[in-house]
């Protein structure tokens, strides 16, 4: 295991820090708990932003991701959209930013990200394969959710990373929010390197990447505004990742990679949620990747492409729906 020399929560804490001094300029809420812990309201109770989005998104890749807004063409269609890039994708992506913990007390639920997960190594499994892992003295979770969490959720989260409540931040935003929307679109080198370590590929021979996504405009409800997100990567998401492995393991990955690989690709995500009676774990796992995917070998300088846009499915989902 890496001694956790990134400190990717005391880097998530500043920007934290950073979003409560301006709150206001960032249309966000920041409130104390009873038991210390300090939640910052991205779009719940608050308009949020564009600008609370980029601080949010580069939360839940703990400080080493760099987000940013930045124009997307995709068929005859311009979008604004995310770039994103890391020299630190194994870390940053799924030590970090990957929604893995989740966080169930009494009616309370939500999806955990961003680098307290690293630090409370309730995941053990993905942990052990990472190779990395943090002893913080404060950490930064970041919860995708319609509510407020409660001190009752501190309490919970406290005792499960082993951390008082004062040493926590807590950072929520609704999917349907501005904000919620740009940290799910900078989900976009995430998916990839999720797809790739589901399908037996080793993470730590991932370099750096860099991709971008467009933004989806804010849905109606939470539940149409998963699927506009989910769109916005399975469609014209792109993703281009340096790394050092053989040719033909690159050869032989590149194809499986791409969101067109799964048997559930091909319609607007809530028309895929639908078929399954809204029963996420019927989907596909195999589905949620990036549109379009560039592998690119150190060793040999050879890239290996796979996958491609689809303006049509993007347009049915975030202008028609």
């Amino acid at each position: 295991m890496s001694n956790g020399a990134l400190h990717l929560n005391d880097r998530a804490w500043e920007i934290a820090d950073r979003m409560a001094a301006h709150a206001d300029a960032l249309r966000v809420a920041v409130r104390t708990l009873p038991s210390g812990a300090r939640v910052i309201d991205a779009g719940i109770d608050v308009p949020g932003g564009y600008g609370a989005g980029l601080a949010l998104a580069e939360i839940c890749m703990g400080g080493m991701g760099d987000v940013d807004y930045t124009p997307v063409q995709i068929g005859g269609d311009s979008w604004p959209g995310v770039r994103v890039w890391t020299d630190h994708p194994a870390v940053s992506c799924m030590a970090s930013q990957y929604a893995g913990w989740a966080i169930q007390v009494d009616r309370y639920f939500a999806m955990g990200s961003g680098p307290l997960r690293a630090h409370a190594r309730v995941e053990r499994e993905l942990f052990e394969k990472l190779g990395y892992a943090e002893t913080a003295e404060r950490g930064v979770l970041v919860l995708e959710t319609r509510n407020d969490p409660p001190d009752a959720v501190a309490a919970w989260v406290g005792r499960k990373a082993g951390l008082a409540p004062p040493q926590l931040t807590f950072v929520a935003a609704p999917t349907a929010s501005l904000a919620g929307g740009v940290q799910i679109a900078a989900r976009i080198l995430e998916t990839g390197l999720h797809k790739m370590d589901t399908l037996g590929f080793d993470l730590k021979k991932i370099v750096s990447g860099i991709g971008t996504a467009p933004l989806p405009p804010v849905a109606k409800n939470d539940l149409r505004a998963i699927g506009r997100t989910n769109d916005c990567i399975l469609y014209g998401g792109q993703a281009r990742y340096t790394v050092n492995a053989e040719d033909a393991l690159l050869a032989d990955l590149v194809p499986k990679i791409p969101a067109s690989a799964s048997r559930d690709y091909g319609t607007p995500f809530s028309e895929i949620f639908k078929r399954y009676g809204g029963d996420f774990y019927k989907i596909d796992p195999l589905l949620f990747s990036p549109a379009e995917v560039w592998l690119t070998n150190v060793q040999s300088g050879k890239t290996y492409h796979a996958g491609r846009l689809n303006p049509e499915v993007l347009r049915a989902s975030l202008v028609e729906s």
